[in-house]
């Protein structure tokens, strides 16, 4: 008879039950997988002892107990604070130590509380549920079937693959030490540092720091150095965070406005610049902010230095501007882009435009819909002013002709109006086109 071998509690030793080294070769190749310190795990050395004289009942209830071992300590490594939130529901008081969860945490608590906190994955917690019923059946209920040595292999593999493979998660970060730490020069700006802080948190940590972000950014009397470091982290945790946090913390915004703190809220706008948010502004917040900059471009048209600064305001909410205002937004950028005449004791040229809005311009011209190019023929046809610098000066209708590429491109295929632009755009149509300004 060939040489075999059984384990005695300190190691493999030479056996002669066939079928016994058989399940150890097995077993030894299973457990090949488990993470160097939970080798030595006193539930796991327990099954090595009964499997190979059968005890396939015993094997799959201490196995199990090495699985909720190790969640128990992967939770109170991760953020037991974060496990007491996330379960406050279904727990009597809060857990503090190891002992608190023999006492207060069935399994199908903890494998939900680790799934919400990030210690296991989705596909993790509904393997373990599977295998948590499995254990109940044959660890608890001594009458029910015996378990064959495939089924215990079987629930070794998946635990094993699923949690006792599976290194420590990364701790989870202290809100509160977090935000004191921002306000001061010793915050580490390092990008991958905090990717690696922010984007592993549960939804839950990430909604209430970035609304902790939002409430410290706004209020008038935070540091220089914690608003700096707000805007260094806030656009990377932004990225990480679910639509619906998104939109709540724009939200904000509209009961910033109703109090009335300009300073207040100047800083939520500045907010959502930075985190590039402006689609989720209300109609209510887009129009307090652009209404005024439309009025005061309507008032200083040719003023090059309020051109220049209102426009860059503008670009800002160009992709979200309110309906009611996009005649009048896309008549003032129209005739700031075409610009003026005149004449220059420095300079030989007579066409003149604010040079820092005509850059930006363009651009915001590349957002328009068929609603917004139907703005810009009403201008065309309509604005004496920039009717009567195309027909005298060649270099005017040429920039105006630049726009009209630009909104022909981003028309509809079955834009009502789109025979005007073609004319507009092409220069051997020029007098067709000036015919039909002649025709409105």
């Amino acid at each position: 008879m060939s040489e075999i071998v059984r384990y005695d509690g300190n190691g493999l030793v030479p056996s002669v039950d066939q079928g016994a080294a058989e399940v150890l070769q097995l077993i030894g190749k299973v457990l090949s997988n488990v993470r160097e310190d939970m080798l030595d795990n006193s539930y796991i050395e327990e099954v090595l002892r009964v499997l190979p004289v059968g005890g396939y009942r015993s094997a799959i209830g201490q196995f199990w107990n090495a699985v909720v071992d190790d969640l128990r300590n992967k939770i109170i490594f991760r953020s037991v604070e974060l496990f007491n939130k996330e379960m406050e529901q279904e727990l009597r008081r809060k857990v503090k130590t190891y002992e608190d969860f023999q006492q207060l945490v069935n399994d199908d608590v903890l494998i939900d509380g680790a799934y919400k906190i990030g210690v296991i994955g989705w596909e993790a917690s509904k393997v373990l549920k599977q295998w948590k019923e499995t254990r109940h059946l044959f660890s608890g209920h001594p009458k029910s079937t015996d378990p064959t040595v495939i089924k215990v292999l079987a629930m070794m593999e998946d635990c094993i693959k699923y949690v006792l493979s599976e290194d420590y998660p990364m701790q989870i970060i202290d809100i509160d030490e977090y935000l004191n730490l921002m306000g001061t020069s010793d915050y580490d700006r390092n990008k991958v540092a905090i990717e690696n802080a922010l984007g592993d948190l549960p939804e839950r940590y990430k909604n209430e720091l970035v609304n902790r972000m939002f409430t410290a950014y706004i209020h008038p009397s935070s540091s220089t150095v914690l608003r700096s470091n707000i805007e260094f982290c806030a656009p990377i945790l932004w990225k990480v965070l679910d639509r619906q946090i998104q939109k709540q913390i724009v939200r904000r915004l509209d009961p910033e406005i109703a109090r009335g703190n300009v300073t207040t809220i100047d800083y939520a706008f500045s907010f959502i610049e930075m985190v590039d948010a402006a689609r989720f502004i209300s109609v209510t917040a887009r129009k307090y902010k652009v209404e005024p900059l439309i009025q005061e471009l309507e008032d200083n048209l040719d003023v090059f230095a309020v051109e220049n600064r209102c426009v860059a305001e503008l670009e800002k909410f160009s992709a979200v501007i309110p309906s009611d205002l996009l005649s009048r937004y896309v008549n003032a950028l129209t005739q700031t882009y075409i610009g003026s005449v005149g004449s220059s004791a420095y300079y030989s040229r007579t066409d003149f435009f604010a040079d820092r809005a005509a850059s930006i311009i363009p651009d915001m011209f590349e957002k328009f819909d068929d609603s917004a190019a139907d703005a810009f023929i009403s201008s065309v046809l309509t604005n004496k002013t920039i009717i009567s610098r195309i027909r005298s000066y060649a270099s005017k209708i040429r920039r105006l002709r630049s726009l009209a590429h630009i909104v022909l491109d981003r028309v509809s295929d079955k834009y009502a109006q789109k025979t005007f632009l073609e004319i507009l755009t092409d220069e051997s149509r020029e007098k067709e086109f000036f015919s039909l300004l002649k025709a409105k």
